[in-house]
């Protein structure tokens, strides 16, 4: 018989947050060399940053998923992707841990990419939007951690293509 859950160990409400960089004409630069800016991130953090900033965690998301891994969004039924294993004494224990996970750069969920507004033309990058590399969201990534004043990550984890970027 399955014990119902404990809603204690779980995130509550979640607020996304949005980290904006590489304005023109510092714009970022692409493994390919095409340039692009401002780029916007899409981000998630769970649990505190400790003084010293030694336990931050990176949760990659997989080529579907997005910065959505834990708790609920206002308004809506549909918890985190990775919900069950982000919370207070869970395998991520954001009582000891900050958990950061964040929408990749060329992702379609509140990161720039293929529906953000071109700057030059005013209207949706849509199939003119450049080709984005691992690499290049992991880049795009060291930007987050270095704005949220992180020099070091305790760990990175993905699946799929969360892991291919875990291992760059």
């Amino acid at each position: 018989m399955r014990k119902e859950k404990d809603t204690a160990r779980h995130i509550g409400i979640v607020e996304p947050q949005y980290f904006t960089f590489a304005h023109p004409p510092d714009e970022f630069i692409l493994e390919s060399n095409d340039r692009i800016g401002p780029v916007t991130i899409a981000y998630e953090t769970y649990g505190e940053l400790n003084e010293d900033r030694t336990n931050a965690v990176l949760v990659l998301h997989a080529l579907t998923g997005d910065a959505h891994a834990a708790g609920y969004h206002r308004g809506q039924k549909a918890a985190g992707w990775w919900h069950d294993m982000i919370g207070p004494g869970l395998a991520f224990d954001t009582d000891k841990h900050f958990v950061i996970c964040s929408n990749v750069l060329g992702g379609c969920r509140g990161s720039t990419g293929p529906s953000s507004i071109d700057p030059l033309t005013q209207k949706p990058y849509g199939l003119d939007f450049p080709l984005v590399t691992i690499r290049d969201m992991v880049h795009a990534q060291r930007h987050l951690v270095s704005h949220l004043g992180i020099d070091k990550l305790l760990t990175v984890v993905g699946g799929s293509m969360g892991g291919m970027q875990a291992i760059q």
